[in-house]
């Protein structure tokens, strides 16, 4: 089934009958705090041995088994998978022809929006795909207004509207820099437009995704920022460079057709699928203007191999991520200065 957003929160609490549920979209703190909110719904905690099992991606095949285990201290069974992708949909297709019980818990920040994982989801009559997209306007105040009331603080109406623009990204990001501005303010306290400004830092545009399109624009500072943030709210070094290796793969195809076919870069980046996000197709256009094929199949060799650095034992992990982005973005700004 497909939920509409007046329909997600009863569901985040009662999923029903429901067998499989794919979380999906740009905002990574929501699909974490959603799977979350589901786990907690049907077993009651996050840690529970007895009914909480996590497969890992390669783990997927054992799918079926796991929700179909009954636990032995009764209770039904959660199946948490992270990082999914429609490789998933072979098994996922098996659990939903099984007559298994548990609920299966699919977290799919990095799926396109015509995955057919997704579409497979939608059709099923037990199977639902949600999507999870940073918020704007009346849904960001509200959602920053309720959790401060959670903790007990009002919020000035400047200082909502400030915290609304500045906010927003990503869920989690949103949720820790409200927590922090709480503790600030403390229960029973108001956060006025002071208070906001000097809790609050401005997250309003930034994500894992943030930080590999700035690199390939030469924005240091913004990809140094995003890629610390990223790291902070739990996305892994190599989550980081695979998503890097996804864009410059991305950027050398739009090249590749601007070179043979002459192509515009707004032309070519249109023909690829699945389509740019629109609000970063400016800078996804930009960096086109930036890089050459052969710089781009650099740029993506750097990438694979911090990855493998990254997997080495030992090895840091974190300084290898970030040298690579950097190295990246001061590629692009030493070829900006040249063209000026």
């Amino acid at each position: 089934m497909k939920l509409v957003a007046a329909q997600v929160e009863a569901f985040l609490r009662d999923p029903g009958p429901c067998r499989a549920v794919l979380l999906f979209g740009d905002d990574a703190g929501m699909i974490r705090d959603r799977a979350e909110a589901l786990i907690r719904s049907v077993a009651g905690s996050l840690d529970d041995p007895f009914l909480v099992m996590e497969l890992t991606r390669d783990e997927i095949g054992r799918l079926t088994d796991e929700a179909a285990s009954l636990p032995m201290t009764g209770g039904r069974r959660v199946v948490r998978v992270r990082e999914t992708t429609d490789a998933a949909i072979v098994a996922v297709r098996a659990l939903l022809k099984s007559n298994a019980p548990g609920l299966v818990v699919l977290e799919g920040a990095g799926l396109a929006s015509r995955s057919r994982l997704r579409t497979e989801l939608e059709a099923a009559t037990d199977g639902a795909a949600i999507g999870c997209y940073p918020e704007e306007g009346r849904a960001l105040e509200v959602t920053i207004r309720d959790t401060l009331k959670q903790a007990g603080v009002a919020v000035d109406p400047d200082a909502l509207v400030w915290l609304a623009g500045h906010l927003g990204a990503d869920r989690a990001a949103t949720r820790a820099e409200l927590e922090k501005l709480a503790l600030y303010v403390r229960p029973g306290g108001r956060a006025d437009l002071d208070a906001a400004m000097a809790c609050a830092g401005d997250l309003s545009g930034l994500s894992l995704d943030d930080a590999v399109f700035a690199a390939t624009v030469g924005d240091v500072a913004t990809t140094d920022r995003a890629l610390e943030l990223a790291i902070a709210e739990g996305a892994a070094p190599v989550q980081v460079l695979r998503a890097g290796i996804f864009h410059l793969h991305r950027l050398q195809r739009a090249r590749m057709l601007m070179d043979e076919s002459g192509l515009s870069a707004a032309d070519a980046a249109k023909t690829l699928r699945p389509p740019i996000f629109y609000r970063k197709a400016a800078a996804f256009n930009r960096a086109l203007g930036l890089w050459s094929s052969a710089a781009l199949s650099a740029a993506i060799h750097g990438f694979v191999e911090a990855e493998r650095g990254c997997k080495r034992t030992g090895w840091p992990d974190q300084t290898l991520c970030r040298n690579a982005l950097l190295v990246v973005a001061r590629r692009a700004v030493a070829t900006r200065m040249t063209r000026n």
